[in-house]
């Protein structure tokens, strides 16, 4: 297990490398560029987001599948990847990390118009759709398809599901004494009672869990920063600076270049808002909605929560607290989030904890629908190349669909008891293989992303039908 975990390290550190962040980053400029800055039309975009189009034809509302992405989105991620940035590339990565998100907000749009331009309806009037039909009805690339909807159907097993219910099990049995095994039981109950009910049930859950776990966060990060007030703009000096002169460092942290600032904090930036992967589309093709440009401004909204406010609040926490209390040890990411979060009396520890498990469980959800709809199109691409008659057809698929989410809800209990370090690098190898199809079909498709934006935002025709 140590060689193959060696292995998967050094796979998946080439696979993150300079060459995957010049590519998203990249992706992120170009698209930004190409589509005239959509980040200035953010609020219409949150506007947008939380009104029903009920006369739309999907499986959920915008907002549903909205919750639904970021739910998957939203987790430890925001918390200790940030600490994890800051603590080896300083605290300018927190800035790097921002300007990720700002301009991954243009990647999110473009993913989300391609996966409603592209979805499909089945006879049952259920919506289909994802980077693999964009690759395939798009560009006809059926074989990069398949690769990508294996590589997701992997990688919720791994980042969206054992990981999460890990970092549950150790949270709750560090801080509470709570025995692995009880809390991994407990998960898969609720796992399971949410999961076993589709899309739809997601999508209610993540709707009603999300506001809430994001709000009760932002409002806690609020107030810690209000307890380190007199810290707050010399956190922010200190972040501004950093991110361009390594020199600037102070205050309890260790001076870094330039270039590790931008590295990690780019890279937890990426890794935190999921734009260019390629999941959050999946989701997004169930949505009702009239036009893909409408969807695309929708989940280009999860962008901003997600890095441009969450982990913003996050890394300013974090920098602040270190300059208010410059004891705080910085070993690792987890123990740099506990020990600046514990030195606010009260509220610290707790919001730690309810923010973790929170966003733990909510990635859960989120990445069970991802893998599920990965493993109906593996079916159905299967059973078109087995010829399979179509009565059989959606037998195999009811019976494939429902062994996914009991093999899933089984790995949320092995997730919670298991040693995975090996899982870790496997799901991170897994979720670089995703989006280099997913970035390729973005770059190709672009001609089809500026059609489509042109026929609806720029000559303001938001609320046409397709």
């Amino acid at each position: 297990m140590q060689v193959l975990n060696d292995i998967l390290e050094q796979i998946s550190g080439f696979l993150w490398g300079w060459p995957m962040i010049i590519l998203l980053l990249g992706t992120h400029l170009f698209l930004t560029i190409r589509l005239r800055f959509p980040q200035r039309k953010i609020f219409t975009a949150i506007k947008l987001s939380i009104q029903k189009d009920k006369n739309a034809t999907g499986d959920v509302s915008q907002f549903g599948a909205l919750a639904t992405a970021l739910a998957a989105t939203i987790g430890t991620g925001n918390i200790i990847g940030v600490a994890t940035a800051v603590a080896l590339g300083g605290p300018g990565a927190v800035l790097w990390c921002w300007l990720t998100g700002v301009f991954g907000i243009s990647t999110k749009y473009a993913e989300g118009l391609l996966a409603v331009k592209y979805r499909i309806k089945t006879k049952h009037g259920k919506m289909l759709g994802g980077p693999m039909y964009a690759l395939e009805r798009g560009l006809g690339w059926k074989w990069m398809a398949v690769a990508f909807a294996l590589f997701t159907a992997c990688a919720s097993f791994g980042i969206g599901c054992t990981v999460q219910a890990n970092a549950i099990s150790t949270l709750t049995n560090e801080s509470y004494s709570i025995s692995p095994v009880i809390t991994g039981a407990v998960v898969c109950l609720l796992t399971a009672a949410v999961i076993l009910g589709g899309v739809k049930s997601i999508a209610k859950v993540c709707g009603m869990l999300v506001p809430f776990m994001a709000i009760f966060y932002v409002l806690g990060c609020i107030y810690i920063l209000f307890v380190n007030g007199s810290y707050v703009w010399p956190a922010l000096q200190l972040i501004c600076t950093s991110a361009f002169t390594p020199e600037a460092a102070g205050g309890g942290f260790v001076g870094t270049s330039v270039m590790m600032a931008a590295r990690f904090g780019i890279a937890r930036g990426l890794f935190s808002n999921e734009s260019g992967l390629g999941s959050a589309p999946i989701v997004a093709a169930a949505a009702q909605t009239r036009n893909p440009v409408r969807q695309a401004l929708v989940s280009s909204s999860g962008t901003f929560w997600d890095t441009v406010v969450i982990c913003a609040l996050t890394g300013l926490v974090i920098v602040s607290s270190v300059l208010a209390y410059p004891d705080i040890d910085f070993k690792d990411g987890g123990a740099l989030t506990h020990a600046a979060f514990s030195k606010i009396p009260y509220v610290g520890s707790p919001l730690l904890s309810f923010g973790l498990l929170t966003f733990a469980f909510s990635t859960i959800l989120g990445w069970s629908y991802y893998g599920e709809r990965a493993v109906e199109y593996l079916s159905i691409k299967w059973r078109k190349f087995r010829h399979t008659q179509k009565q059989v057809e959606i037998v195999m698929r009811s019976k494939l669909v429902l062994t996914y989410r009991v093999l899933y809800i089984v790995a949320v209990f092995i997730g919670s008891i298991a040693n995975l370090t090996v899982v870790w690098n496997l799901a991170d190898c897994m979720n670089a293989l995703m989006a280099i199809p997913n970035l390729l079909s973005l770059l190709f498709l672009n001609g089809v992303i500026v059609h489509e934006t042109r026929k609806y935002l720029w000559r303001g025709r938001l609320d046409k039908e397709m």
